[in-house]
């Protein structure tokens, strides 16, 4: 059996319908707001990392810059003392070091050139160390390496057609570095060079006594 609705019953029917929408409504707007926020807030995190990223990179870059200036420096000082090496240390000890090894000297002359027959070719010594019948060239390097070697026996190969000057010479080879590499100066030695390294203030010969040097 239905029930007739009164006025008053779709009234109160009605108000409650609209209280309902009302809440629905603000629940709606609080969660908007409650979205809003977060998104706000999590913006705001991210710009802060983002800047604290950028300022941690451009921090690394800065020391990155300051370490290559740093490296660049040394390397210029380097250069420096490898001259002074030369100049300084090394070429007034060949006297000493060849003499005590049976090899007269009368002459050390630093960075001797030559060119080849055909004009077209050039050989620069670093050292060349000369007696009547024999002559020593010594490459020196501020950091002596097994390449380094290699292309100071190629040196010694055509050193003659570079000096006809020494063709009957009895021609040695000497390598002499601030820093040796690994197995730099063994190879050096098995190949038949002397091998010149700093001592202090000055240098020697870690050949040993009975080393026989090969002849070019």
């Amino acid at each position: 059996m239905s029930v007739a609705l009164t006025y008053d019953d779709i009234w109160k029917l009605f108000q409650e319908t609209n209280r309902m929408f009302q809440e629905t409504r603000q629940e709606m707007k609080e969660y908007q707001m409650e979205l809003q926020h977060k998104w706000e807030q999590r913006s705001q995190e991210l710009q802060q990392n983002w800047e604290q990223r950028s300022q941690e990179l451009d921090r690394q870059m800065r020391e990155t810059d300051r370490k290559i200036k740093e490296v660049s420096s040394q390397i210029g000082d380097l250069g420096g003392r490898w001259g002074d090496f030369v100049e300084g240390i090394v070429a007034p000890a060949c006297d000493r070091l060849f003499t005590e090894r049976g090899i007269a000297v009368h002459r050390v002359s630093s960075r001797v050139k030559g060119k080849s027959l055909d004009g077209m070719r050039r050989m620069e010594i670093d050292l060349l160390v000369d007696n009547t019948d024999s002559v020593v060239l010594v490459e020196v390097k501020s950091n002596l390496t097994v390449d380094d070697v290699k292309d100071h026996l190629k040196r010694l190969s055509g050193f003659k057609e570079f000096f006809p000057r020494y063709v009957t010479s009895r021609v040695y080879g000497a390598v002499a570095g601030i820093v040796i590499s690994a197995e730099a100066d063994q190879f050096a030695m098995k190949k038949g060079l002397f091998v010149i390294v700093q001592s202090g203030e000055t240098v020697k010969l870690v050949n040993p006594q009975d080393f026989k040097p090969k002849s070019w």
